[in-house]
């Protein structure tokens, strides 16, 4: 029996400490979470009972060099229901369809969803929001953000670029630069009770939005509308596939213009600028949209054609194996190897010295000089000049040269890369190149982005690119840049000169691969004052109909715009010049 009894206190005390220890835990842990953890599962218990709302920031404006705003931002409204606080659910259903035209089910789904807050409907123009904000329903919110807008619309389309639903860059400057132009988004923070119905007076608690910082970049509106309308008049004359114009200062490399026609609008860019089949897939509809959003100038490659001579003259002249005086004799073609290679006048052009050979295009001249600096020279130049690498213009997507490798240059090769065939290049790197050689020789960086403001105008950046002196000497520069002004006032190029300028340049015609396509690129590079060259512009037709040679309908396209800018840049006229052309 006593044996019983101790048996019976032994368990009751185990018990007893065992209950003494739990109950000394759970007010140890009772301590740790009040006292330690409190902040924590204070903020856990505030997050239960807030509502957090998004306000989006101003995206930061992109602003050309004559202060016109290209990219700005309209406010809209993003309208949303909290279904907990929703008293008159037909009304709301009613109401919200009618303003915002879509359909009533999908209204209702959003309306009867049991959640915190759903959105209804973003991107809702402001008249809008307005009108339904003056309902004054019960769990209807109307909040303002801003949606971004292209006050020209198809100006520079493929330039500029565009954003998302998420106001973030998606092609060109605005995804180049959008670091600086998103800002940082903002907060409302609303108190519920437990049921989530907000409650009344409890105030709000607000973190206002950052706005983004300005772009300002070197591109001119007035001298993009020039540019524009001249490609606009050819792609319609000449029934050509595109026409793309890029217009820069070569002393620096900035972008005054760049033009790819056919543009597509801003506003609605996933909306194709011409007509598909019904039956178009969105696989499909989403090729052709990456296509109608390429700029030809810097993601596209081609055959430069005779325009390239520019560069092969002045790596013969840098190499010392051509003078301007050396003859040469064209009987309309020039054998290599065993390759019967043609000049583009096939009767020949006889007897001529160098000035004349690059006057009149001459496909064997350029073919002999290449041959004498040879193929690893050649190469070597290639390098030098920059070629071998892309140009690092500010805009996503540049596509490299696509060039032989240097052990598989045989004198084929060499002879038609000399006058411009047989590998491929951006129209960005070649008027990169040329104005590394005609501006004294020194290797510039094209690039629209020059800096970055606050709205006040306070200065947050300026932008530096980089230089490379002296890929050409002063003396090659000058030489070149004399030889080009022979092109367009004697040459092939007349149909680019303007009376009191001076005008130096370069046509070519390419043909396409296949060559029994039959298709054709025709473009003109032309730059002034020949002395001190301040301008320089590219056009370049991608396959005209009809007549197709660059002389005969891509010059008159640069003179045209010549005309244009000549007075607006404020380039003299120059008497001497007129009178010289007129004799």
């Amino acid at each position: 029996m006593l044996r019983y009894k101790t048996f019976n206190r032994k368990k009751t005390m185990t018990i007893f400490v065992a209950v003494i220890l739990v109950m000394i835990f759970l007010m140890g842990r009772l301590v740790y979470l009040m006292v330690f953890c409190s902040e924590y599962y204070g903020k856990k218990a505030e997050d239960l009972h807030e509502r957090e709302r998004t306000v989006k920031a101003a995206r930061g404006k992109i602003i050309d060099a004559t202060g016109t705003v290209l990219a700005a931002n309209k406010t809209v409204c993003t309208i949303s229901v909290i279904h907990s606080q929703i008293r008159e659910p037909e009304a709301v259903i009613a109401a919200l369809t009618k303003e915002l035209g879509i359909g009533e089910e999908l209204v209702r789904k959003r309306v009867e969803k049991v959640s915190s807050i759903e959105r209804v409907k973003s991107n809702v123009d402001k008249e809008t929001g307005d009108r339904i904000r003056a309902y004054g329903f019960s769990g209807v919110k109307v909040d303002e953000d801003y949606k971004r807008y292209y006050p020209y619309d198809t100006l520079a389309s493929k330039v500029l670029g565009f954003t998302g639903g998420d106001n973030q860059g998606i092609i060109g400057l605005e995804v180049k630069y959008d670091a600086y132009l998103q800002g940082t988004n903002g907060k409302i923070l609303t108190l519920t009770d437990a049921r989530g119905i907000e409650i009344e007076n409890a105030g709000e608690s607000r973190a206002d939005p950052v706005d983004g910082n300005n772009l300002h970049i070197s591109l001119d509106y007035n001298i993009q509308m020039y540019a524009q309308q001249a490609a606009e008049k050819t792609l319609e004359q000449k029934q050509a596939d595109s026409v793309s114009v890029i217009v820069m200062n070569p002393s620096n490399g900035e972008i005054m213009a760049m033009v790819n026609v056919p543009e597509f609008h801003l506003n609605t860019p996933f909306e194709l600028n011409y007509e598909v089949p019904e039956n178009t897939t969105e696989e499909e509809k989403q090729n052709l949209l990456n296509g109608m959003w390429r700029n030809q100038c810097i993601n596209d490659t081609y055959e430069p054609g005779s325009a390239f001579k520019i560069i092969t003259t002045a790596a013969a002249l840098e190499e010392g194996v051509v003078s301007v005086n050396d003859q040469f004799y064209c009987p309309g073609y020039i054998v290599v190897e065993d390759r019967r290679i043609h000049c583009h006048k096939r009767t020949g052009h006889g007897a001529e010295d160098f000035v004349h050979g690059i006057m009149n295009s001459c496909n064997p001249v350029f073919i002999d000089v290449g041959l004498r600096i040879g193929a690893d020279h050649f190469y070597d130049y290639f390098s030098r000049f920059g070629l071998l690498k892309k140009t690092g213009v500010d805009l996503p997507g540049e596509a490299a040269t696509i060039m032989h490798s240097k052990e598989n240059i045989g004198l084929v090769e060499l002879a038609t890369m000399s006058f411009g065939q047989s590998f491929q290049i951006t129209p960005i790197q070649l008027v990169t190149t040329v104005s590394s050689i005609i501006n004294g020789g020194n290797r510039i960086t094209p690039h629209f982005g020059v800096s970055i403001k606050k709205d006040d105008g306070t200065l947050v950046q300026t932008f530096s690119y980089p230089k490379t002196e002296g890929i050409v000497s002063s003396e090659t520069s000058d030489t070149v840049r004399g030889l080009l002004e022979k092109v367009v006032s004697e040459g092939g190029g007349k149909n680019a000169k303007i009376a009191g300028y001076s005008i130096g340049g370069k046509t070519a015609t390419s043909q396409t691969l296949p060559r029994s396509a039959n298709r054709y690129i025709s473009s003109f590079l032309g730059f002034a004052p020949v002395e001190n060259p301040q301008v320089l512009v590219l056009v370049v037709i991608n396959d005209p109909q009809g007549v197709y040679y660059g002389g005969t309908i891509a010059a008159p396209v640069a003179k045209e715009i010549f005309e244009d800018i000549f007075p607006y840049l404020g380039i003299p006229y120059d008497e001497k010049a007129a009178e010289e052309l007129a004799e």
